[in-house]
């Protein structure tokens, strides 16, 4: 009976193994054909860029865009999140973000035409914070890049998201420092969303902060969101940064947001993201509802 137990217990050792280095195999394999797939992506410059517009909630106009960089939907990579997801787990972020940063200022430049009214406006580029910190990413780089297509570094903002932390907060604020200097400046995006908010505002002193749309979502309508959003805009007026709010999508959030004095807004109820620039504008409140995805 013993020797039956140690034979069913080695056969099952066995099998799992051999599942094992077989999911393994499978797992492997499906990574070598997303990467193929990346590699194809950026060759052939095939990511759809859109521009969606920032907005002064206080007199409507439009004071820049966010630049949104999306792959083409695919087995391997059906979603947006999906993509970037798979770029994050690889060795690819640094020249990924390069590529997205170049492609973005390109694509930007050629929206422009002759008598925009865009042209000043500010540009948000999507960044992971690791990037600013590797030795080969060289700011000299983008300004001579901006310099070819007659852009300001005053006009470009480093988005940096929450949801990917910084641990070195003493060596990133040098980093950034020596980005200001150049005329950049900094946004804090999803702030709000995660534990390291606070620290990572008091640390790094951006110049914008993003809240987090799932602070924004029937904000008039939930008094905890409510009391998060005000303290943070009490931390920036008192620090001379401005307020976004992001996702902005209900008469009633604009509203709330209007009356309390919430600096900027972004979200569908004030402009989509375009494959041009199309400036948004503030809907005529009180109505039922804005127009939502």
């Amino acid at each position: 009976m013993l020797k039956d137990m140690i034979s069913k217990i080695n056969n099952s050792t066995f099998y799992s193994s051999l599942k094992y280095f077989n999911d393994i195999r499978k797992k492997g394999l499906v990574n070598h054909k997303k990467f193929l797939e990346l590699t194809n992506i950026i060759n052939n410059e095939s990511l759809s860029t859109f521009f969606q517009p920032i907005l002064d909630l206080n007199g409507g106009n439009t004071i820049g865009f966010e630049i949104l960089n999306r792959p083409p939907s695919s087995k391997m990579f059906p979603t947006t999140e999906s993509f970037y997801d798979f770029i994050g787990q690889t060795d690819q972020v640094f020249s990924f973000e390069c590529f997205c940063r170049n492609l973005s200022i390109q694509r930007y430049f050629n929206s422009l035409s002759a008598d925009t009214l865009c042209r000043d406006n500010l540009i948000f580029l999507n960044i992971h914070p690791q990037v600013l910190l590797d030795s080969n990413y060289k700011s000299g780089e983008t300004v001579q890049l901006l310099q070819e297509f007659g852009i300001s570094p005053e006009q470009v903002v480093f988005e940096l998201t929450e949801k990917q932390a910084v641990t070195d907060f003493v060596q990133f604020e040098k980093v950034l420092n020596n980005y200001r200097s150049q005329g950049f400046r900094i946004a804090i995006d999803d702030a709000g969303s995660g534990y390291n908010s606070l620290k990572t505002l008091v640390y790094l002193k951006p110049e914008f902060i993003k809240l987090d749309k799932s602070l924004i979502r029937h904000i008039d309508q939930d008094s905890v969101q409510q009391k998060l959003v005000s303290m943070l805009l009490d931390f920036a007026n008192q620090s001379d940064t401005f307020v976004i709010a992001e996702g902005i999508e209900e008469a009633e959030e604009l509203v709330f947001l209007q009356k309390n004095g919430v600096h900027f807004g972004q979200g569908y109820g004030l402009g989509k993201p375009h494959k041009t620039l199309i400036t948004g504008k503030l809907p005529q409140v009180p109505s039922l509802r804005l127009i939502n995805g």
